[in-house]
């Protein structure tokens, strides 16, 4: 499980822009994860208490927000869900596309209060 060595680097990360923005509680973490990231959310999600553990981060709550595997049809200029349609575009049947999103694992944002 290759997600705990990144939930921990988030944390130092997070950790490292509260002391530069002299925040001193942050109430959540927003990570953006893309469907064909290789990050598995529900991994993230189960890592992320041990990561925090005896940081000043061990209350802070972690949100998810999953990013769609978006592609553009190179045929039909379409933009359908690659993931759910298997790669093939839903309203010319093409599975020439190129991928718009979906791929993503960002920290979108620290919440402090």
């Amino acid at each position: 499980m290759h997600e705990l060595g990144v939930v921990i680097e988030v944390v130092k990360t997070v950790e490292k822009v509260a002391l530069e923005n002299n925040l001193t509680k942050i109430d959540s973490v927003v990570l953006q994860i893309g469907e064909l990231s290789s990050m598995i959310p529900k991994y993230i999600e189960s890592c992320f208490p041990v990561a925090v553990d005896n940081t000043s981060l061990q209350n802070t709550k972690l949100k998810i927000q999953v990013i769609p595997a978006n592609g553009i049809c190179k045929s039909c200029n379409k933009v359908f869900n690659v993931k759910e349609n298997n790669g093939q575009c839903i309203y010319c049947s093409s599975k020439r596309w190129d991928l718009l999103s979906g791929k993503e694992f960002i920290i979108k944002e620290i919440v402090a209060y």
